[in-house]
């Protein structure tokens, strides 16, 4: 293996600390030395680069385009090392699970129930990270993940939570009863630069093929849970998978006017099979898998909190 050739640790400390604040007084403060000591270790730093990082001026610092973009990479870097130096230093009574999902799943069908994980095992610290992207399960920057798509993922166990069918929803409102008077709604749009959406409503039109009705107007949300709480107002129709909005179904704060119901692939909890072997992990992974079969949203966690007071 090629050894790394890295510059000084003591001076990318004090450079990224300096380009944070940019102030080499404040990064003295937080690191404990002098500001001369901050300036020397960044004058190091530079001459070892062969670059300029920042441009002085009075009481003042400014990140050339250089030093942006070692910033942006020891600012990841550092902050990954606190995290796992703080899981390090835990007491062992704790343990600490991180679950990488979307942010819709994350906020429309896991937090509604982490009362029941929390009632259930204490001692276990439930880490929800959200994101479009996969990341890595290598117990640094997640454990578990819930990923959408059909698999395979080599290495990980894949176990089915539910379909995703995408479904047209509104607020009862707008009295929608024909796919026809989509023409005179606004039609609500989710989409973003790190995921889109894997139905819109140009495929939904391809099946329906409804006479006049512009697929491209309407309103972009960059988040499906900002594309549901648009729809629950009244602000349009919104196409999306059902599962993230069955209790509003249920109670009638949305319904679903017309179809068709167009099914995609499901989503399903991932993780490394030697981890469940971890009580912790294996907790998490029955409080997961128990959620497909729940009922109301509400009721358990209400009963859980009346019991309490």
């Amino acid at each position: 293996m090629t050894p790394r050739r890295l510059p000084s640790l003591s001076a990318l400390r004090a450079f990224e600390a300096a380009a944070r604040h940019l102030s080499a007084k404040r990064a003295a403060e937080e690191l404990s030395v002098t500001p001369t000591a901050i300036s020397h270790q960044i004058r190091q730093l530079e001459e070892s680069l062969g670059v300029v990082l920042f441009v002085r001026r009075p009481r003042q610092l400014v990140l050339t385009a250089q030093g942006q973009t070692l910033l942006a990479v020891l600012s990841d870097s550092f902050d990954a090392i606190a995290e796992v130096v703080a899981k390090l230093r835990r007491p062992s009574a704790r343990h600490s699970v991180t679950l990488s999902t979307t942010p819709a799943v994350a906020a429309r069908w896991l937090l509604p129930w982490v009362c029941l994980l929390r009632d259930a095992h204490p001692d276990i610290d439930l880490s929800i990270q959200v994101s479009h992207e996969w990341v890595a399960l290598d117990g640094i920057v997640a454990d578990m993940a819930i990923r959408y798509g059909e698999g395979p993922w080599p290495g990980l166990v894949a176990e089915k939570l539910f379909d995703n069918v995408f479904v047209p929803v509104c607020s009862p409102v707008l009295r929608l009863r024909e796919p026809a008077e989509l023409v005179s709604q606004t039609l609500l749009h989710f989409s973003s630069p790190k995921a889109v959406a894997p139905v819109d409503w140009a495929a939904w039109q391809r099946q329906v093929q409804v006479p006049g009705l512009d697929v491209s107007a309407g309103l972009l949300f960059s988040d499906e849970t900002h594309t549901i709480t648009a729809a629950l107002d009244g602000q349009g129709v919104a196409l999306m998978s059902r599962q993230l909005f069955e209790e509003e179904l249920r109670q009638g704060r949305l319904v679903q006017p017309f179809g068709p119901e167009i099914k995609t692939a499901p989503f399903h909890l991932v993780y490394p099979r030697e981890r469940l072997e971890e009580p912790a992990i294996a907790a998490v992974r029955d409080w997961v898998m128990g959620l497909r079969d729940a009922p109301s949203r509400e009721s358990a966690c209400r009963s859980i909190v009346e019991g309490q007071s």
